[in-house]
């Protein structure tokens, strides 16, 4: 046996050496797959046979897009809404590269190929204006599953600590909690957000009002990682006793726009394709915890020096997005304890809402990352908590973590509060009530920004400018009213009751709030009432009034 097994050996040895040399002879080694893809940013010259002349808002955005847009004062499209040319992409197709997203604000558009493309054919096309080849290799580099976080089991803080941090409470007591608002969460996947209990009331709702996976081109966001669903449920998620969203009555679009695989600039391109989509369908709100300042592949980096506002791709797309009305709240980063140190782009764009991370004493967290802007504004913009925030992606309970991607939406979710509030209020009025009601706004620095706004004092700056002050008692209206009536104080109320009963003395509606913020009240209950006459009765802590209200079917 011991004979046999030997000679066997011997076999298999000369059978290997043999298949070595066999396979060393040119054109029998098998080819590896290359596995390299290879995407080309280009950038056009012009918008081909197109011009904003052409087109009207009505033509390329929806009623609610259309109308965000007027309250900045736009009332017809620009270059960077008018589409990109289809020639130029059926042109560049023709030549063999496949199409995988486009930027009208940008105008460029993002090619794909397998391996490296012959793109001498492409350099000679007279629309082209410049082609940025980015490389993406299947290999595993430092930032593979870059948005993992830690998660601990509760440590007894109050679950409502966040929201009470920033007096977010007072404004959901009031009825503020971000009805009508539309708001874009750009991450990375939302696995199990179809599950999970803290979003029940969403999902029964419908309050998700879209999907899409710009990196993977499909409308399922539920394959991919629980970044995105731990963001989602601070914004939306009502866990009582664990969980407290911070716009639990908003309406949202779930938009992957982030490969946790890898870094790449294309996520940039992805980010880019994600926001424009959003503005498209009327979204007040991008809320983004993603960023982007280091690559797998070093030589795509950026420098401290890019964090500028107007450099980064995705920096300059972000501005567009806030010229356009909407509210663009991102990630300050957690940097500062690495090597970068610095908050990430598009945080670093003017008009973005930077949003860095507090613990529960409200001392600047140890990662959260640092200002100013390279250009020397003041940067992160405001803080809030993202030490231990209460978050859910388990199906049936809730946790806490840590990072500027938890105080994002802490700060998105209380703008949609604010929006609700005060209708008339544009993006940037949003923006600027929350800077100027934070703890250090007159002393600014580049951990804190502003500090942490009071939003509750936000709201009392913004109904200053946009809510008029009745001279004496409440005004009821519009009167004669059809689905909705506003009561209008010229001092806060401090603590509100509504009551409308009907001509013959039958209570039809009750609310009462307990330490109601701002000085206006909107209700739209009344689809069922009849028409005719009603008597609303208005009791605050100062006295009660009664006032007639009509209700006529086709009034606002």
């Amino acid at each position: 046996m011991v004979a046999g097994s030997s000679s066997l050996n011997q076999l298999n040895q000369k059978i290997v050496i043999l298949l070595f040399f066999y396979l060393l002879i040119p054109g029998v080694l098998p080819a590896q797959e290359d596995n390299t893809r290879v995407f080309y940013r280009i950038f056009f010259t012009d918008k081909g046979a197109y011009s904003a002349t052409d087109f009207s808002l009505e033509d390329l955005f929806t009623p609610k897009a259309v109308e965000r847009r007027k309250k900045t004062g736009q009332t017809a499209p620009d270059f960077h809404d008018v589409p990109v040319s289809v020639e130029y992409i059926e042109k560049i197709s023709a030549t063999g590269l496949s199409l995988h997203c486009k930027s009208r604000w940008m105008n460029t558009a993002l090619f794909e190929s397998k391996g490296p493309a012959d793109t001498e054919e492409l350099e000679g096309l007279q629309f082209i204006k410049q082609i940025q080849e980015i490389t993406v290799n299947d290999l595993k580099g430092p930032f593979s599953d870059k948005l993992a976080f830690s998660l601990a089991e509760d440590d007894n803080q109050e679950y409502t600590l966040p929201l009470d941090m920033l007096n977010g409470i007072s404004l959901q007591n009031s009825g503020f909690t971000g009805i009508g608002i539309l708001i874009a969460v750009l991450d990375g996947g939302f696995s199990n957000a179809e599950k999970i209990s803290s979003l029940e009331n969403l999902r029964k709702r419908n309050g998700i009002k879209g999907t899409w996976d710009f990196v993977e081109k499909s409308a399922n966001v539920y394959a991919f990682h629980d970044h995105g669903t731990a963001v989602l449920s601070i914004l939306a998620g009502n866990l009582p006793g664990e969980l407290a969203g911070s716009a639990p009555g908003a309406s949202y679009l779930l938009l992957r726009t982030e490969d946790t695989f890898a870094e790449y600039p294309a996520e940039e391109d992805f980010w880019t394709a994600g926001a424009e989509y959003a503005d498209s369908l009327g979204a007040d709100i991008i809320s983004s915890s993603l960023g982007y300042c280091t690559f797998d592949n070093p030589f795509y980096n950026y420098k401290y020096s890019d964090l500028d506002g107007q450099t980064a791709f995705v920096t300059k797309a972000a501005g567009i997005a806030a010229s356009r009305g909407i509210v663009v709240v991102n990630s300050a980063g957690n940097e500062r304890d690495k090597d970068w140190k610095y908050i990430i782009a598009p945080s670093d764009a003017d008009n973005v809402l930077s949003v860095g991370a507090v613990d529960m004493n409200r001392e600047i967290s140890a990662f959260s990352s640092a200002g100013p802007s390279f250009d020397g504004r003041v940067k992160p913009d405001v803080s809030a908590m993202g030490v231990a925030v209460p978050l859910q992606v388990n199906e049936m309970y809730a946790e806490k973590s840590s990072g500027t991607s938890f105080s994002c939406p802490l700060i998105s979710g209380l703008c949609a509060c604010l929006m609700q509030a005060v209708p008339l209020a544009n993006g940037a009025d949003i923006i600027t009530s929350l800077r100027i009601s934070s703890d250090r706004y007159f002393f600014p620095d580049s951990l804190y920004g502003y500090g942490i706004p009071d939003c509750e004092t936000a709201l009392q700056k913004l109904q200053e400018v946009f809510v008029f002050k009745p001279s004496g008692t409440p005004v009821v209206s519009p009167n004669p009213f059809g689905h909705k009536i506003t009561v209008t104080f010229a001092e806060d109320p401090v603590s509100l009751g509504i009551d409308i009963f009907s001509l013959n003395g039958k209570l039809m509606f009750s609310r009462n709030y307990n330490n109601f913020a701002g000085r206006s009240a909107t209700l739209e209950v009344f689809s069922n009432f009849a028409e005719g006459m009603y008597l609303l009765r208005i009791k605050t802590a100062k006295g009660s009034s009664v006032h007639r209200i009509i209700r006529i079917n086709g009034r606002p």
